[in-house]
């Protein structure tokens, strides 16, 4: 399986890249996995909404240019599907039995997805209603991806 987290912005913090290479590391085993980071656009505080629709709308205009038509998508969206991490490794491990050989996950930017991005979408992931910074949201993707992939090799994991 062929994995993309196709995320806005670069990750300033070591901390989080620090847990990304770990993950990535980790993940070598179960999959091919690619992040791309596409430039987010930097958004004034009290912006209008003009500004902020703009501002997601660049950013999806980058997004959209590494959106592969034989991927299955899925965004992360506060709206999405919520799963527990068991039902999560079980959508993957149902994808893959459907013969899905490529996901592709999106996260965006500090204001989320523009509509178009969600339009794309196969499927559309919530990891809770609270908000998360986009690159703690990386961090938690891939470590949700690698438990899900423990958990469909039977693998012992952390509960």
């Amino acid at each position: 399986m062929k994995i993309t987290v196709i995320a806005a912005g670069k990750i300033k913090e070591k901390f989080y890249r620090d847990a990304v290479a770990e993950y990535e590391k980790r993940l070598g085993r179960y999959c091919k996995l690619d992040i791309i980071q596409v430039e987010d656009e930097r958004t004034p505080d009290k912006a209008g909404a003009a500004l902020e629709e703009m501002t997601r709308r660049k950013e999806a205009e980058r997004i959209l240019k590494h959106i592969r038509e034989d991927a299955y998508v899925i965004t992360l969206e506060i709206q999405g599907k919520e799963y527990d991490s068991e039902g999560f490794a079980a959508r993957l491990e149902k994808l893959a039995a459907q013969g899905v050989s490529h996901i592709q996950f999106i996260i965006g930017g500090s204001l989320g997805l523009h509509e178009e991005i969600s339009k794309k979408a196969d499927l559309a992931v919530s990891f809770s209603k609270m908000t998360f910074p986009h690159q703690l949201m990386r961090v938690i993707l891939l470590e949700q991806i690698y438990r899900g992939y423990r958990i469909i090799n039977r693998e012992p994991y952390h509960k």
